[in-house]
């Protein structure tokens, strides 16, 4: 499917993959430390997954979040899986912060402040060796 960006090229820096999925950093400075991760086959749903690929993927998101936890230390944790735009299984992890630009609201939502968010050294290192810890690949 040649035009499913997902398909077609790595969006963000690359931190882990394997045969199946992977992970990528979103550089998105009020978000320091969001990640997508990226089914590498084209499927649109994650039902159309056959189980055990479902609990695969799912590890993976897990250990992301695992990894987002340790590394950024953020007020919550949101995971998303839309699709709306892009209909491609992927799941975003996104670290937040009680002082972020759309805290409570979502990410995508109108920002309700200019918004504070850390600045966390050697993030993109620390996340990929976290992951390369956790995961098998």
């Amino acid at each position: 499917m040649s035009e499913c960006t997902l398909c077609s090229e790595d969006t963000g820096t690359v931190l882990w993959r394997d045969d199946f999925c992977r992970v990528a950093w979103v550089d998105e400075s009020a978000y320091p430390g969001f990640c997508r991760v990226i089914l590498n086959t084209h499927i649109r749903e994650m039902t159309d997954l056959p189980p055990a690929d479902r609990q695969r993927l799912m590890t993976v998101v897990f250990a992301v979040e695992t990894a987002v936890r340790e590394v950024c230390q953020p007020d919550k944790i949101n995971l998303a899986s839309l699709g709306n735009l892009v209909p491609h299984v992927h799941w975003h992890v996104i670290p937040r912060w009680e002082g972020d630009r759309c805290f409570p609201d979502a990410i995508w939502a109108a920002p309700r402040r200019e918004g504070t968010t850390p600045r966390i050294e050697d993030i993109r290192l620390r996340l990929s060796t976290q992951l390369t810890q956790a995961l098998p690949g």
